[in-house]
């Protein structure tokens, strides 16, 4: 993908992903033919500081966990109040990392979709040797 796409995208994105990240997913943006673009509109980003207030507002009955994914997490807060609440505060701090990484690994799922890896070195046409 050209350069200027590549940072347009980081500049308007950046709140979504874990700063620490950012190179690595410029890397792969680098790498990623301009074709295959329609995978990141496709991909859906959750807003951090709106994933903090549903965990605010609806977090002790797990809706927070349950929209990022973590069916466990959530089942456990829903049957718990929040784990009496303890969870509920535990996770007004940590949602929003937790919304991040979740953007940055559905990010490199789209991204490993858009751009196959070739195993074999580049011999046997892209088999698994």
């Amino acid at each position: 993908m050209h350069n200027d796409k590549v940072d347009m995208y980081l500049i308007s994105n950046s709140q979504f992903f874990p700063p620490e990240k950012m190179a690595i997913i410029q890397e792969r943006l680098l790498n990623l033919p301009d074709e295959k673009l329609i995978f990141l509109h496709s991909l859906e980003l959750r807003n951090p500081t709106n994933m903090f207030l549903i965990s605010f507002f609806l977090g002790e009955f797990g809706v927070d966990r349950f929209m990022l994914g973590d069916t466990g997490i959530g089942v456990g807060k829903l049957l718990t109040f929040g784990g009496c609440l303890i969870w509920w505060l535990v996770d007004l701090f940590l949602i929003k990392a937790r919304t991040r990484e979740v953007n940055f690994l559905n990010l490199m799922r789209a991204l490993d979709v858009a751009t196959p890896i070739s195993y074999g070195g580049g011999h046997g046409h892209g088999r698994i040797q």
